[in-house]
């Protein structure tokens, strides 16, 4: 049976824009079609218009199995820290489920999108999508939660359910495309005495020392029907998945992640956590190979997340602009052309921000205030927490001699839209 194919990240204009100016596009040559394989689904997303009684699954799109290089380009650590535990083995896992559930959380990320109307009209609709997090540290005033960035994308509102059924608006503290992390954050002002009483900081395992064969519980917010378990072994470690903008080396389990889990615990037999649930194989061919987030090389992002400013999203008078026009250099551009992934910027509007900090055409815009860019939608989504006047730090590969790139930073002042 021909596999079918679903894309990760909703967003597949490759046109995307600040203003109303013509797009221009970097230089293209033929290349071949890449060959698939394999589809993979998200272990977690579940979506569904406001106005519909019906989930749907969020989805991604993997080529193949790979065994290329996965090594991260670590960060600095700052002063928080996140501590782990090592994994040893038990059979029964009702007493595990019982510490660990309180730790979990739902989450439901309500956006708005454009949606195209059986008469060909474009017009917004809201929507809403579910899936798990973790709660990993408590500060001073906020509870620190970890999930996937695919889980809170382009969110215009995030809502937290914790176990004892209540919710809370969270706001988004921090993300990592490449790695699809992310950590939410909640005011401990806007969580009653009882719910705190009913919650817990999960328990970090180490990763690292993952055996094959040894016991594997996920748990998460399956189908968006609330929290529920499921168990399996540890399949494999150190796999590689192609999904475009993304890079980590995965723990593969046959404990079954399911729509709704993504952004969910993968747990050892002592309860502690192992992986992040992220994506599961979505094919005709496949059946229970779901893939995790290793802890233990999540930790330095997800420390580096949860000690970044907690920043609202701004009205759309508020917004602060670059003044550039861009287009997505994906991952199999980037390999065609020697180009690295991010957004590639083929106009510079004259008297803005960008400008007058040096940005040219040509360059490729990879990071944001340390945030990974791999696309115009990424790009657009970080700047929509920073206002007209406030200044960020952009990491921009500019074109050098033989064909290569090197890396500068630039400091820009956000102006207001220039349409």
């Amino acid at each position: 049976m021909e596999n079918q194919y679903n894309y990760y990240d909703p967003g597949q204009d490759d046109q995307n824009r600040y203003s109303s100016q013509p797009q221009q596009e970097p230089p293209k040559k033929k290349k071949g079609g890449s060959r698939k394989w394999l589809g993979i689904i998200s272990a977690g997303l579940v979506f569904g218009l406001v106005a519909c009684a019906a989930f749907q699954a969020g989805n991604v799109l993997v080529g193949r199995v790979t065994g290329k290089d996965g090594k991260e380009t670590r960060q600095d650590v700052p002063s928080t820290q996140l501590s782990q535990t090592s994994s040893t083995v038990m059979s029964d896992v009702s007493g595990i489920v019982e510490e660990a559930m309180p730790s979990i959380v739902s989450i439901t990320n309500m956006s708005v999108q454009e949606v195209q109307s059986f008469f060909g009209q474009t017009q917004q609709q809201e929507s809403e999508s579910l899936g798990s997090g973790i709660i990993i540290q408590q500060s001073d005033t906020e509870l620190l939660i970890a999930t996937n960035n695919h889980v809170v994308e382009g969110a215009d509102t995030l809502t937290v359910t914790f176990a004892d059924n209540e919710s809370v608006e969270a706001a988004l503290k921090g993300t990592d495309p490449s790695k699809d992390l992310a950590i939410v954050a909640v005011p401990l002002s806007d969580i009653k005495d009882s719910t705190m009483d009913a919650i817990a900081i999960a328990t970090l395992g180490d990763s690292n020392e993952v055996k094959v064969g040894e016991p594997a519980i996920a748990i998460g917010n399956a189908l968006g029907y609330g929290q529920s378990v499921t168990t399996g072994i540890v399949s494999a470690t150190n796999r590689q998945i192609d999904m475009d903008g993304f890079d980590s080396e995965l723990i593969q389990t046959d404990a079954a992640i399911n729509p709704g889990n993504s952004g969910g615990a993968l747990l050892n037999a002592n309860g502690a956590v192992i992986g992040i649930n992220t994506a599961k194989i979505s094919s005709s061919v496949a059946e229970g190979m779901g893939y995790a987030i290793p802890i233990s090389d999540a930790s330095e992002v997800l420390t580096n997340l949860m000690n970044r400013e907690t920043r609202t999203k701004l009205d759309e008078s508020e917004k602060g602009y670059l003044g550039i026009l861009g287009q997505d250099v994906s991952s199999d551009i980037g390999a065609a052309y020697n180009m690295p992934t991010g957004v590639y910027i083929s106009e510079v509007t004259k008297g803005t921000g960008a400008e007058k900090a040096g940005l040219t055409k040509g360059s490729i815009i990879t990071g944001l205030e340390g945030v990974t860019i791999d696309s115009m939608a990424t790009l657009q989504d970080q700047l929509s927490y920073y206002g007209i006047g406030e200044s960020v730090e952009l990491t921009v590969q500019v074109p050098a001699d033989g064909g290569e790139y090197a890396e500068q930073t630039f400091t820009v002042t956000l102006g207001p839209n220039p349409d």
